[in-house]
């Protein structure tokens, strides 16, 4: 007789993860033969660097490399990212006690709330966000207060609406943002950082887009701030800067405390990054300027041919400053974020992330990612056109 299995609470909880079923919607295009231009999923279109792929090929031909990584990762890597923290931010970091590598930002993202936080603490999120945090912190147990993100603010959140939350236990921000193509300004970290030391809580600082700006406005790291090393740790990716997406590799780095509850929690999770990777990080982060320029100078030709040509017909967009995502209001006509996003595909073919996915501050608008080719962004806007 068949057993009766369910899902666990946890899981009945949660939404349908929002980039799977986008990615169910192009596949069933696809089958069709349609031929769709994909703007719903922020996947770098452009292949790992030759230089880190070599070192990649060379050590996993070394048996050394064939074994259990260790958890920490190898100290090699975490001095070359110390070096790099302190070339980029001008912040020392302790490669001991302050870095910790990662299976990815987005695994330690998840990990850390089993680390810190008990049930019911209260954990306050933007809104709308990347939907994995919301995910890690119902997974902790944390009770999620919502912290809109709205335009007149510039997607930052309002430090006098975190500062009436009695008992806040942690919060997440992340700049360049996720969906809004943010960026947060020094005054907001400075602001953010002194409430936390005061009030006592946490700050998780996602910055896995740091590298990819536009207009040479470098985004600030909260580590930049005097005191922040007491109440944050921050999260970076090899991810979006070096085209590994695939690879998974990141780090986290900041209070050591808080580095110490993730790695507790990952020794029980995990074995670590297969070495060969950490290897192939080595040669990324030793990886010449014009690598990670000539990435910034691609995004932002395609940001302004979108920006410009949606303009042209019609469609009044601000232009990022970061992150490779233009997030704009729907057109005149549509009523919901879901209503635009299913004519885009339905009638032009063309795949976009509904807003509301994020959160319900989301509502309203749609998030499009710049990874495709310049000639498909082009043909995205001539497909509008006749939809608008």
């Amino acid at each position: 007789m068949p057993v009766n299995i369910e899902f666990a609470d946890r899981l009945k909880e949660l939404p349908p993860y929002l980039f799977v079923e986008i990615d169910k919607a192009k596949r069933e295009a696809i089958a069709q033969g349609r031929d769709v231009i994909n703007l719903g999923i922020g996947d770098p279109d452009y292949p790992t660097p030759g230089h880190i792929v070599a070192a990649m090929v060379k050590a996993v031909q070394d048996g050394a490399n064939h074994h259990y990584a260790f958890d920490a990762g190898l100290p090699a890597l975490r001095q070359e990212i110390a070096k790099w923290f302190q070339n980029r931010f001008n912040v020392s970091l302790n490669p001991d006690t302050e870095i910790y590598p990662l299976i990815g930002s987005k695994e330690g993202l998840a990990h850390l709330p089993l680390g810190v936080v008990n049930p019911r603490d209260k954990v306050a999120l933007t809104d709308p966000a990347y939907p994995a945090y919301r995910a890690a912190i119902q997974f902790a147990g944390g009770k999620i207060v919502n912290v809109p993100l709205k335009a007149s603010n510039g997607f930052v959140p309002d430090l006098v609406r975190i500062e009436k939350i009695n008992d806040l236990k942690m919060i997440v921000v992340n700049y360049p943002n996720n969906p809004t193509a943010a960026v947060a300004p020094h005054e907001f970290y400075q602001g953010l950082v002194d409430l936390a030391r005061a009030k006592g809580f946490i700050i998780v600082s996602d910055m896995a887009y740091s590298e990819v700006y536009f207009d040479n406005e470098k985004p600030v790291s909260i580590l930049e701030i005097e005191g922040a090393k007491d109440v944050a740790i921050e999260f970076h990716s090899f991810s979006k800067t070096y085209y590994m997406t695939g690879w998974r590799v990141g780090w986290a780095c900041g209070n050591p405390t808080l580095i110490a509850a993730l790695a507790k929690v990952k020794t029980n999770f995990d074995s670590g990054i297969f070495q060969a990777i950490q290897v192939a990080g080595i040669a990324a982060l030793k990886s010449p300027p014009e690598i990670v320029e000539d990435m910034r100078v691609l995004y932002q030709e395609r940001r302004d041919l979108l920006i410009n040509g949606l303009r042209a017909i019609g469609w009044k967009i601000t232009p990022p400053k970061a992150a490779y995502y233009v997030w704009a209001k729907i057109p005149k006509g549509f009523t919901s974020s879901v209503e635009a996003a299913k004519a885009f595909l339905e009638k032009a073919d063309i795949v976009v992330t509904p807003g509301n996915g994020f959160g319900e501050s989301g509502e309203g608008y749609v998030r499009m990612a710049l990874t495709v080719p310049k000639d498909r962004l082009n043909e995205a806007v001539e497909r509008l056109k006749k939809v608008l």
